[in-house]
């Protein structure tokens, strides 16, 4: 990558902005949050569907593609977003995607990642629920749900986790980080954030990962967001935490 998906053409116009957001973003945040390029680009691109950042997108998404990030993998980040950010939110990404893939010739639809069926995603969501959230935790949260809003918690089982959680392309802790990023950049979602910290342990992400994650994500989201989520990170997993400690 040699510039800021969607910064670098303002170096005319803007020459200062350029050079504060590339030394910040390409060569001071790296260095202090290795993760992987691609788990970048996913976990940035799900920051940026849940700010409604579009135009930014479209040139992540490009930057992205070209650094050979699967398509199918990128497709998983504008579905994932729905049941946090909002359908409008989720069906816009997905319209800046299939451009952007049309645009490079590719052909549309991409390979179903579906996995799970009409007949089976209610018993698949409730189980990868519990796999994720632990077991405990969910029954509680279904037999605590008063009648009036059962159907709710019943929601989570087999549409966030059934529809979503079952796809292919993405793993369930990548799933879990891209989670943790939608929520952090939303704001004003602060148990939710705390809880997917503790989800995404429960799958096998460390804190050393939530806090790389979290560092690329902040020149996206800017400080309050970060600072709130790494407050969650050291209430659920604080320095001195090892996985032990998710048993």
């Amino acid at each position: 990558m040699t510039g800021v998906p969607g910064v670098s053409d303002l170096a005319t116009t803007d020459p200062d902005l350029v050079e504060i957001v590339e030394r910040f973003t390409l060569r001071e945040v790296p260095q202090d949050a290795p993760l992987p390029e691609d788990v970048t680009a996913l976990v940035r691109a799900a920051a940026l569907v849940a700010t409604g950042s579009f135009a930014q997108l479209r040139a992540l998404l490009v930057a992205a593609l070209d650094d050979g990030v699967p398509p199918v993998a990128l497709r998983e980040v504008a579905y994932a977003s729905i049941p946090y950010a909002g359908l409008g939110r989720g069906v816009d990404a997905v319209r800046v995607l299939n451009e952007v893939l049309s645009d490079r010739g590719v052909a549309l639809p991409l390979p179903s990642q579906t996995t799970a069926t009409e007949e089976d995603r209610a018993e698949r969501g409730l189980a990868v629920q519990k796999e994720i959230v632990g077991e405990e935790r969910v029954d509680a949260m279904h037999a605590g749900a008063p009648a009036d809003c059962a159907h709710i918690q019943r929601y989570l089982a087999v549409h966030c986790f059934g529809d979503h959680y079952t796809r292919g392309a993405v793993d369930v802790p990548t799933r879990e980080l891209l989670t943790l990023a939608t929520l952090v950049a939303l704001g004003g979602a602060d148990p939710q954030v705390k809880g997917h910290v503790a989800a995404n342990l429960h799958v096998g992400n460390d804190r050393a990962t939530l806090l790389a994650v979290l560092t690329r994500l902040l020149p996206y989201v800017g400080y309050p967001r970060t600072l709130n989520a790494l407050r969650a990170i050291d209430e659920v997993a604080p320095p001195s935490f090892t996985k032990k400690e998710t048993a």
